[in-house]
Parts: C-alpha cells; structure tokens; sequence
C-alpha cells in the first residue's frame, strides 16, 4: 500500500507542479493518470459512445467523474452501503439495517445468503458498448496484510461485437484472531448483434470464489467495551473458533439472445426469444477443532458433533434454467411478450442421515415450469412494465409485478410498484446436513406470500422512497437455545417460519445542500414494524450525513472534495451470524446501535483518476468501545484507507 500511494504521489505532484507550457506531445504522466490519446485527426467519441447495459436492456454511460456518490460506493461490493452494516474485516458479510434492500424471487434458491453480497448473480452483470478499449483498474487499501483490486477491460472489435474481461480479487488478515478474507470474482461477457439488426445476443460466464476464516465473534464483550489497552491490539481478545473456514463457490454460464422473425423492422415486429442459464455452487464449513476454550473452560459452541475433529461439511448445489418467448412490438401499443421455462435444480449431500427422530433425505430436486406474460408500454413521458407469472407443475407459484414511471421533466422522476409474490422457500430452509447434529433437518415450509408497494419520486431538491410490505408465513432462522445451553455458551440455531402477518414500512429520503463551496448531504430512513413477535427487527431510524468542501486547484487541472461523514442508527436487537450454516438468525438478547460512526475524507480527481484518502471511524478512541455489526462481532476500528479508480480510454 505504501509502495502503490507513494507512485501516485509522485505522479500526481509531477503532474501539478509541471511548469511546461505548451507541449504538443503527451508526456508519460498523462497516460499513467488515464489521459485519453486523442489524435487531432480523428472524431472524439462522445460519453454516449460508452454503454453500459443490464439485463432488462437498460443503459447507463461509463462515468469518470468525482461526486459524493462516488465515494459512497468506492468499497469492496463497488456500490453504495447505506443500509448495510459490514463486518469488522473487508470480505466478511454485512447485516442488513434497511429490510427493504432484501430481494426476492419466486424460485426458489440455494440459500447461505450471508455468503453471498459479493456474489455476483446474472442480473447484476453489464454488457458493454464502447467506441475504444476501455480499461478500469480499482483499488483500496484493507485492514491488514493484503489489498483489494477489481481490473476490468472491454472492446469493441467492430460496432456489432463486444467483449469484456473483468477479476476482483481480496485478501485481508483482518485485525482480530481467525479472520482472513480471500475472495475472487471473474467475469467475461461478450455482446453480438448481426448487421442487419435481426438477432441480438448476450451471454457471460463468471468464476466466483469466497473463502472467510470464522472466529464466530469475541467471547468476552467486556474486555472489548472496557477499553484496556491491552486488548486494542485486538488478536488478544479470545474468539470462539480459532480455525474453522467457510467456502462459497460457484459458477455459472449464461446466454440471452433473440431473433427477429421479420425481415425489416418496422412498426409491428415480432420476436422469438430465449434465455439459458446454468450454474452450479458449492458451500464448505470447515473446523479442525471441535471444542473452543472459552476463558479456560472447554466449550462446545454449536452443541454436540458427531466427529471429534476435521469437520468438513460440504452442500452441492445445480441449477438449469431455460425460458423460451415470443413477443410482438407495436410502436404504438407497446410490447407484449409470452413465455415458458422451465427450472430444474438439484441440491445435494453424499449421504442419507437415518436419526431417531427422523431421516433427512441426501437431495432436494426440483423441476418447476411456468408460464407468464409481460407488457411493456413507452410513450411520450410515461413508461410501464406488467409482468405475471405463474407454475402449472405441482408447486404453487407465482408472481405479479406492475411498475409505472412518469417523467415529470428532465430531471424529476416519479415511479410506483405493486408486487404480489408467493414464493418457494429457499432449498437450505428445507433441507441441510451437518456433523453437528442440532444441525440437522428436512422441512416442507408452506410458501411465504408477500406483498408490497412502493413509490419513487427523483427531483434535484430531494429523492423519496417509500415502502409498505406484508409478509405472510414469513421464513426465518430462529435462535433455539435451551437456558441450559446458552449458559454453556451454546449458539443452537434453526429455521422456522411465522404463522402471524408481518407490517414493514420504511420511508427513506435524501437531498443536498449546497452553498458556495460548500454542501451538506443527507440521507434519512425510517423503519417501523408491526408484528405480534420480534421476528423482523430493523433500527428505527438510520441517517447519513456529509459535510464538505469542494474546490478546483492548478486551473482546474485537479478537483478534491474533503470533508467529514456522520453514519449512525438506534438501538434494536440486531441479527446475529451463524457460520455452520451461512446465514444470520434473529436474536432477543443484545441490542447494538445508537452509536456515531465518524469518517473524515480527502478525494481527488485529476483526468481519469480518482484517488480516496479516508480516515474511517476516527472517533473509535474517544467515544466508547460498544460498536457493534452483530451482538458478537464488534465493528471496525480506527483505521487510515486509501484507494483509487483508474481509467483508461484508447
């Protein structure tokens, strides 16, 4: 890291301080900070030349610039936390402060979702468009011994063929005892349309691999809150596992293409289409130690095992996915689209478990066929999207989304959702085996119905999100403990599911102020909960806030923004992590929050280089040691990060 700050401080000072004038030629700091080579000769290729484009067909520009918002999302997932409350280590999990960033999906699907925000499922890949080679290389500092880079590359080699390349790769030691993070995620995605404009295509294949040590969380809150120097150096605080490990990985090939039946497009089109995916995954927990000491006392944290040593739990998971449709386009009423798939999937252990009270079965297979319309409707200012779906198998399933979007003028926006969904439980909820035996068992979870309703409205004085869902047979992992084993230090955790209807509502709204120089950025959520238990529980209030400066230097030659961020939610019974099963569960013992998290921040933008200089959490010295992401699992300490977003445009 010293090595990486000192060379872009050297380019960077070399850059400011150059007192030429007048050079016709690019000097070699140019192209080290991304300069773009431009040959006076040829056309420039404008932003809209550089497309970055989603699933669903939606495009957004390769954007260089330097704003708050860019900050915000110069992290380890490359997007904006709010809501999320990560572990003390880069590469853990995060708990979720704001519920409504929870998706879901009528399929049912592998489950370990702790595992999972940093990998990468199909609807989050982008397709590119660009006129040049572009090239992105990212990286940040971690907390210690290692680093986090993401490199991404993509070209067009003629105007109907794309490709791209992309790796992001971390390993943090972490500052506690047991805590490294090795992760890496790798994508190729190419795009194809012929010249004539009648098939399109898209496709993708990613490599992921999530590898984190598991200490289970500090034993002794005290010692951590107590403030003795002794334990700052935080590897003296006692962890429950000393060597356990958990692996997620996965990989997955994916196809998206379509075909337009009529020679000539024109106003009334029709298309044939189909979507393929294939993916497989893979969970491990790993412990060489069964037995934790807990100050000097032998302590069996996940209850009793049926090995003495080298647990080596492994869950294998397949997918197929095949979706085959026919749309006609009509420019004046719009798109209507009819379709099948079908879903087969396979969910496995190598072995039946026969036990006294019941036998849990080595597989879940499912195969789930469906069939669904969608409308989609663009018009002057309004657009509109209706989809539904529904199983004709033996599996009740279905899903009715309708989402409209008016444009009230170029910059305010307003936007509703209705969505109702009975949803198959994830298949980790149904069945899982473990050399613990608390850990073992094989459900038939009802669905969960959920409901909800939302509204947008996006001006320049302030955005607003609001939010009211209903959840009905709700799933959930649930603390089990006896007295007995909580007093053993025993963590015993199972899933279950709420009879009862569960009311969520959040409003969520931010703005900007500005004056001179100046600005105050703020984003405010509010959360309440009407429920008969503590199943759902989320803090009631988060806010964000950011105060800063923002100035032009050496005739505009670099732009920085330095300043100071306010993160801070109340107090509520936060969620706890299980590493056995890859997945938090809801607890009523300890509550975390209602505490103020300070960042103090330099960034800076000279060319196609963005530089972030942070110190995180500098108030952890002085202002108490009860910060918590769960009830074990203390968050990060004061820490001093750097970290730069570099682009090249040939």
């Amino acid at each position: 890291m010293r090595i990486s700050f000192l060379v872009v401080l050297l380019c960077c000072s070399s850059l400011l301080f150059s007192q030429e004038k007048n050079s016709k030629k690019p000097n070699l700091l140019d192209n080290l900070i991304g300069k773009d080579s431009v040959n006076p000769k040829k056309p420039v290729a404008t932003i809209d030349m550089y497309r970055a484009i989603t699933l669903e067909r939606d495009t957004t520009y390769i954007d260089t610039s330097l704003t708050i918002q860019k900050k915000y999302s110069h992290n380890y997932l490359r997007r904006d936390l709010f809501g999320l409350l990560p572990f003390p280590n880069e590469g853990q999990t995060y708990n979720t402060l704001q519920y409504s960033l929870t998706t879901f999906a009528p399929l049912p699907e592998f489950g370990f979702k702790a595992k999972h925000f940093n990998f990468l499922e199909a609807n989050q890949i982008r397709y590119y468009s660009v006129a040049t080679p572009v090239t992105e290389f990212y990286f940040k500092s971690v907390m210690q011994k290692g680093q986090n880079v993401d490199a991404f590359f993509t070209v067009n080699t003629s105007k109907r063929f794309n490709f791209s390349l992309a790796y992001k790769g971390l390993r943090s030691e972490g500052k506690y005892i047991n805590q490294l993070a090795s992760t890496g995620n790798f994508r190729f995605t190419t795009s194809y349309n012929t010249k004539n404009k009648r098939y399109f295509a898209n496709a993708h294949f990613t490599g992921q691999d999530l590898m984190n040590e598991e200490n289970g969380g500090i034993t002794t809150a005290e010692d951590f809150e107590s403030g003795n120097t002794a334990y700052l150096q935080r590897d003296r605080l006692e962890v429950f596992l000393t060597d356990a490990r958990s692996f997620l990985k996965g990989k997955r090939v994916f196809l998206d293409h379509m075909f337009r039946i009529n020679p000539v497009k024109g106003s009334n089109n029709l298309y044939i289409a189909h979507q393929f995916n294939y993916e497989n995954k893979f969970f491990e927990y790993n412990q060489p130690t069964v037995a934790s000491t807990v100050g000097g006392t032998t302590v069996f944290r996940f209850g009793e095992s049926y090995k003495t040593s080298n647990i080596n739990d492994q869950t294998h998971y397949n997918k197929t996915y095949n979706k085959v449709g026919l749309t006609y386009e009509n420019t004046t009423l719009g798109t209507f689209n009819f379709y099948l798939d079908d879903y087969f999937s396979n969910y496995y252990y190598d072995q039946v478990l026969i036990l006294d009270t019941e036998t849990v079965p080595a597989s879940l297979t499912r195969r789930i066929d469906c069939f669904g319309g969608q409308y989609e409707y663009r018009k002057n200012k309004w657009t509109g999207k209706f989809l539904l779906s529904r199983s004709f198998t033996n599996q009740s399933l279905s899903n009715l989304d309708a989402r409209v979007q008016y444009e009230l003028n170029d910059e305010t926006l307003l936007s509703f959702q209705y969505q109702n969904m009975n949803k198959l439980p994830n298949d980790n909820y149904n069945l899982y085996q473990s050399s613990y035996v608390k850990y073992n068992w094989s459900n038939d979870f009802k669905n969960e119905k959920i409901n909800s309703i939302s509204a947008n409205a996006t001006s320049p004085w302030v955005n607003v999100s609001v939010q009211y869902s209903t959840f009905n047979d709700h799933l959930y992992f649930a603390d089990v403990s006896t007295p007995a084993q909580i007093a053993g230090r025993q963590q015993i955790v199972a899933p279950a599911q709420y009879d009862n209807t569960i009311n969520y509502l959040s409003v969520k709204a931010s703005n900007e102020f500005k004056f001179g120089k100046f600005a105050l950025e703020n984003t405010l959520l509010y959360q309440k909960v009407d429920q008969s238990d503590l199943i759902l529980n989320v803090p009631e209030f988060v806010t964000r806030n950011s105060f800063y400066f923002s100035q032009n230097l050496f005739r505009k030659a670099l732009f920085f923004q330095t300043g100071v961020t306010l993160n801070y939610f109340t107090n509520y019974y936060g969620n706890e992590y299980n590493p056995v099963i890859g997945e938090f569960f809801v607890q009523n013992q300890k509550e975390i929050g209602n505490y103020a998290n300070l960042d103090f921040f330099f960034n800076a933008r000279i060319q196609r280089t963005r530089i972030y200089f942070t110190l995180e959490h500098f108030n952890s010295s002085f202002s108490g040691y009860n910060y918590y992401s769960s009830p074990n699992n203390p968050t990060g300490d004061f820490i001093i990060r750097f970290g730069l977003v570099w682009n090249f445009f040939q």
